[in-house]
């Protein structure tokens, strides 16, 4: 019976659960995809699918958790407003992982209809590295299919969503990081934008390598705000694990 149940597909995420292993605390990690069940340590129980908020309820109390980690993506709305909600009606503890912020540079928006608003004030070509899941949205750009290039994971699905939604498959770029300044660099250069999009992600999100590629390559940088919201960081965490669950 594993005492703790993360929600992952972060680094941070990752890191927990390397920890976790190697404390020999019994740790269950959900992640959504297959993709995110790759890149954990070997020898950690991997729970993989999307989930609701009744399934991951069942899973919880079938389970019979002591303690559950959301360290799912900050922009992860949704299944994190899913996660609490389980927990509530479980009546166990959930502790939610924080990333570190960076520095913001450039300009920001805090949604993304003021993030659209802000790439509609210009006819400059834009790269976009907000994902797959921003790609319906970004349609709202003015001219998308002529000015917007999109980098995502290399997927037939996710290609095949860019065609749906009428985007050039010619000016996205299918690659999987994470990515170096001189990745970033080169990009730009391959997309010519004058514009790079990007989340608040963090350290660990390659934030800072986009931010320097921007600089040296001269680009506008827009930045999607993170949510607000209140939690603790993976050190906060390790600390209250190893008070409540190292043997």
């Amino acid at each position: 019976m594993s005492e703790i149940l993360i929600f992952g597909g972060t680094t941070e995420g990752r890191r927990l659960a390397e920890y976790c292993k190697n404390c020999g605390i019994s740790t269950d990690v959900s992640v959504a995809t297959e993709y995110g069940a790759a890149l954990l340590p070997d020898g950690v129980r991997v729970l993989c699918g999307r989930m609701d908020t009744p399934q991951m309820t069942a899973l919880i109390l079938e389970k019979n958790y002591s303690l559950v980690i959301d360290a799912t993506h900050p922009y992860a709305v949704e299944a994190t407003a899913n996660i609490r909600a389980a927990c509530e009606n479980a009546g166990i503890r959930c502790l939610r992982l924080i990333r570190t912020s960076s520095d913001v540079c450039g300009k920001t928006a805090e949604n993304m209809n003021e993030l659209i608003r802000l790439l509609n004030s210009s006819d400059d070509t834009v790269l976009s590295t907000l994902g797959s899941k921003a790609l319906a949205q970004l349609t709202s750009v003015r001219n998308y299919r002529e000015r917007l290039w999109i980098r995502v994971l290399p997927s037939e699905g996710i290609l095949q969503q860019c065609r749906d939604l009428g985007y050039d498959t010619e000016m996205v770029i299918q690659e999987r990081g994470p990515f170096t300044t001189e990745q970033n660099i080169a990009h730009l250069k391959k997309s010519g934008a004058k514009i790079l999009v990007t989340k608040e992600s963090g350290e660990t999100g390659g934030y800072s390598e986009k931010a320097e590629a921007a600089r040296i390559y001269g680009a506008e940088m827009i930045t999607l705000t993170r949510p607000a919201e209140q939690g603790c960081s993976l050190d906060e965490i390790i600390g209250i694990i190893e008070r409540e669950h190292s043997k």
